[in-house]
Formats: structure tokens, sequence, C-alpha cells
């Protein structure tokens, strides 16, 4: 009697257990998914595989086809590029013409995201700070509302504000300011016959184009201040300005880095802006579309290209050790 209960208590775990397996599904489809539920390892590679592909082959294999062009050259007299490793292309960067339009890129880099930041921190400040509900919700609409636009529409539409019959020049009429903009304007370097071919011209759109990138990554590092930091400075009889030194700007320090890292490489890379708005001194980003285009010269032109490339490097190893990408 024993022996019998136990054999059926058996074949009821056996039962049980069989039970518990589902059965397949049927077709290519269940029998994918069966496959792919007991190997996770082969779902993920089948993911992976297409965005891994377009990052290796398409966008990495495009910039390392840009950098051999780099250390090719061009015969002077035939104009034909000689597939030869050399660094005469790179030397060429060193000249007093070459030079030039590397600094002057660099130095409008520098200075727009150096304004970028004092405009946007006050802005960010009050948005992280004072900003509730609507207003909260007024504030991102207000940031991000001249990126749903077209960067295109964005640049001629300023083209026309600063031109020589702008609403610019209009305004400084009215207010009988003209004689400010005509001094202004007469500055050398920063002046010239208006204000659409001057670098003033080309500083203010950088500005405007590129400051919401700068707002958003200096709001996110301000709401991270604890307000309890400020009152604790202001209870230990810390002036504003000194809570503001020692207090709140180091604590949003990374978020400036990390904003800068945006409005420093999009001007350093543009070439819409300063061949729209600006003189005739070129860009680096002119420079390659003159040098691949009307010179011919590639190797030149990829020379040119790997100038951001590495000068980003750098500013990304010195951002990385600010703490800027905790900000991102």
């Amino acid at each position: 009697m024993t022996a019998t209960t136990a054999t059926s208590a058996s074949n009821a775990t056996t039962v049980q257990n069989e039970s518990a397996v589902l059965p397949g599904q049927g077709g290519i489809t269940g029998a994918l998914s069966d496959k792919f539920w007991r190997n996770p390892k082969l779902l993920l590679i089948l993911m992976l595989t297409p965005p891994a592909l377009w990052l290796g082959i398409i966008y990495l294999g495009s910039l390392f086809a840009l950098l051999a062009q780099s250390f090719f050259s061009i015969d002077e007299f035939s104009g034909m590029v000689q597939y030869e490793l050399t660094l005469k292309t790179y030397g060429e960067l060193f000249r007093p013409a070459n030079l030039d339009i590397i600094i002057r890129t660099v130095s409008m880099a520098a200075i727009v995201t150096l304004a970028a930041a004092c405009v946007a921190f006050p802005i960010g400040y009050f948005a992280a700070r004072y900003a509730r509900g609507k207003w909260k919700a007024l504030f991102y609409i207000g940031v991000m509302l001249p990126l749903w636009s077209s960067y295109l529409v964005k640049v001629y539409a300023w083209k026309l504000i600063l031109a020589k019959e702008g609403i610019l020049t209009w305004i400084f009429t009215k207010l009988h300011l003209t004689w400010l903009l005509e001094a202004w304007l007469a500055i050398p370097i920063i002046g010239g016959y208006s204000l659409s071919v001057s670098y003033t011209g080309t500083f203010l759109v950088f500005l405007y184009v590129w400051l919401p990138f700068m707002v958003l990554p200096v709001q996110a590092a301000l709401e991270r201040v604890p307000g309890s930091f400020i009152e604790a400075s202001g209870d230990l009889g810390a002036t504003p300005g000194q809570t503001f030194r020692h207090v709140i700007f180091p604590l949003a320090l990374p978020g400036i880095v990390a904003g800068s890292i945006f409005t420093f490489s999009l001007t350093l890379g543009d070439y819409i802006i300063p061949q729209i708005v600006g003189s005739s001194r070129l860009f680096i980003g002119q420079a390659v579309y003159a040098q691949q285009g009307t010179a011919g010269n590639i190797p030149l032109a990829a020379a040119f290209t790997v100038v951001p490339i590495v000068i980003m490097g750098f500013y990304l190893w010195g951002a990385k050790r600010m703490g800027a990408f905790d900000a991102l």
C-alpha cells in the first residue's frame, strides 16, 4: 500500500514538472522567439550589430578615411593628390594665412563660449531657484523654441536684422544713438561697413544660435545646488558675493563646462554662419569648403578638419577632469 502511494506521488510530480514547460510555439516567429528566450546573448548580439556596424563602418570608417587623406599631399604642378604618407600638408597649416584662420576660429569660439556662460548663468539661476509650475514650463519653451525653427531661417533673419537698413540700425536711429553704432563699426577688426558684414555680427548670431546649449546644462547644475548650502553660507555671515564665489559658482562649474563643450565645438566647426554673416576672412569650416571645392586640395581640407578634432580632444580631457560629464 505504501509502495503504491509513493509511486502515485512520483508520477504526479513528473506530470507537474512536464506541465511547467510551456509547449513550443509554431511557425518561424515562434521558433525564433523560443531561440532568443533560451539564448538571451544571441538576442543582444542581434540588437547591437546594426548600430555597431553604423558606428564602426559608416562613422568611424569615414573619420579614419578623412584622417588618412590628411597624410597625403598635392602636387603643386599637376594638382593631383600624391598618395604617399607625409606630414607636408600639416606643415602647410603653419603658414601665416592658414594659421590666421585657425587662431581666428578658436578666438571666436572662446569668446562666444565665455559670453554664452555669462548670459546663461542668470537665466539658469532664475529657472533653478525661483521658477515654479507654469513659469518653469515657460522657461523650457522659451529656451527650446529657437531650436524648433530652421537653422538657416534664423541666420538669414539675423542677416536682415543686422543689415545697414535693418531693424537694429533703425532702433539706434530712433534713440539718436547712430553715432555710437558708427563709432563701434569704425573699430578695426570687430567693425565693418555694417553689423551684418562684421565680426560683431558673426559673434551675435553665434551667441543667439548656441545659447540654449549652454542654458540647459547650467540650469541642471544649479538645480543640484542644495538650498541649505546657500542658507548656511548666509547664516555664517557670508555676503551674497562671497556665497556666489565660494558656494554657488564652484558647484555650478561642471554645468558651465558641460555647456561650453557644445558652444565651443559647435562654433569651432560651423560653416554657415560666418558664410552668411561676417566678413570675407575665412573660418575653419569655410577653409575646408574652399580647399576641397574651389582649390581641389583634399589633403589640406582634411588637415584643417583634424584641427577641431585635436582641440576638442584636449578640451574634453580637461572637461572630464573638472567633472563636466556628471552634469550632462
